[in-house]
């Protein structure tokens, strides 16, 4: 019989928090979740999550405690829950709040679903309890790479990005020497086929309407900049110890082939489910075993049809840039994951157009030469990405 795991969620309200904590709901044989961590943006909805999944401690990261306690009091006298209202989860609050909940806290397996390069001290802090990291949080492997790897045990950490995990579990299939190459599938986004002059009047409403995807606004509007492919092909280099020459982009609208491997032989193994992120985010959670009807299979009761397109670089030539990032190495890919954070929020908030995201973000990497060198430590890394908003800040192109 297998043991059940205790699992730390990251990112709880967010996307990828609701879904494992729905996956946890439905497998409480499988997993029970010891603790929670949020923004703190909506003190019920952790109150509800923290009382349904009976968790041991909640941490916030923006906002003070009491917020959450006088939440977590609310939602068990709506219960009827008296037992509740003395037992209370234990609520961390301010910066390391996360860091604290994580020594605090035993955990199996710790699933970083938070936003941004802010997941890498979290990250770094999980792999050091010895858990398993289901990491949904690219940035931080793209943001501070070296550390990673370094503070990481062999298998230690468990991709959670659809295509990263559809490339674990082709990899199962041959040894390290006879992978080729690597093939990451891209929806294209909302705007497949559009010339560069159609994309520098798209507005925020149509970059955050995806195709196929329901996902947080940075993560939206970096697939519709095809900069999200550009993180993942930073983070599929770093997890698989593939070179970046060695992995493709290729267009695939259907969302349903999540990414590929091709062997030496000739073989490609793709892994193809329908676009539903319980799927790798149940095998992060239970990896290396599958869980039970986590998403729905493919049907092929009725004609269907997949299909793939190269990826046009110059309209997107945000994977050819994080190429160059990767190539450049040390903090580069840091700067250009944070340049990027600065460039998505300056045009959510009109302030930018969508086409200068990329472009921008292009500048500010190609003058970073003095970012080359490995961080020695989360501090060069911070210093790297404060530089790089700085300097995107400064560099705004009015919409």
């Amino acid at each position: 019989m297998t043991a059940q795991r205790r699992i730390l969620i990251l990112g709880s309200t967010g996307s990828i928090g609701r879904q494992a904590l729905d996956i946890a709901k439905r497998n409480p044989h499988l997993f029970a979740i010891s603790g929670i961590a949020a923004r703190g943006s909506d003190p019920a909805a952790l109150a509800r999550q923290a009382l349904e999944h009976s968790v041991a401690a909640i941490a916030i990261t923006h906002g003070s405690a009491e917020p959450v306690l006088h939440a977590l009091r609310e939602e068990a006298r709506r219960r009827g829950d008296g037992a509740h209202i003395g037992a209370l989860p234990q609520v961390f609050a301010g910066l390391a709040a996360v860091s604290d909940l994580i020594d605090a806290v035993p955990a199996d397996v710790i699933l970083n679903g938070m936003a941004g390069s802010q997941g890498l001290e979290p990250t770094l802090c999980a792999l050091r309890t010895g858990a398993t990291v289901a990491l949904a949080n690219k940035e931080s492997l793209v943001a501070g790479g070296p550390l990673v790897l370094a503070a990481a045990r062999p298998e230690q950490l468990v991709p959670v990005d659809s295509e990263h995990s559809a490339i674990a579990q082709a990899l199962r299939s041959g040894r390290k020497e006879e992978v080729a190459r690597l093939v990451l599938t891209a929806s294209g986004g909302p705007f497949r086929g559009h010339t560069r002059a159609r994309l520098s009047q798209v507005t925020p409403a149509e970059a955050l309407n995806h195709p196929t995807w329901s996902m947080g606004p940075v993560v939206t509007i970096n697939s519709a900049t095809l900069m999200n492919k550009g993180l993942e092909l930073i983070e599929a280099q770093l997890l698989f110890g593939i070179r970046a020459s060695d992995i493709e982009v290729v267009v695939h609208p259907q969302s349903v082939v999540h990414s590929m491997v091709t062997f030496v032989d000739g073989s490609t193994l793709a892994q193809a489910s329908p676009p539903d992120m319980r799927l790798p985010i149940a095998l992060g959670m239970h990896w290396p075993r599958r869980v039970d009807k986590a998403a729905a299979a493919c049907t092929w009761n009725s004609p269907t049809s997949w299909t793939f397109e190269p990826l046009d670089d110059e309209v997107f030539p945000a994977v050819q840039l994080a190429r160059y990032a990767s190539a450049a190495g040390g903090c580069v890919p840091a700067v250009y994951n944070a340049a990027n954070e600065e460039l998505v929020a300056a045009f959510l908030d009109g302030k930018t157009s969508f086409t200068s995201i990329v472009d921008t973000v292009a500048d500010v990497v190609t003058a970073a030469d003095q970012w080359r060198s490995e961080p020695r430590d989360v501090q060069d890394v911070l210093a790297a990405e404060l530089w790089a908003r700085t300097a995107a800040a400064g560099n705004l192109r009015g919409v």
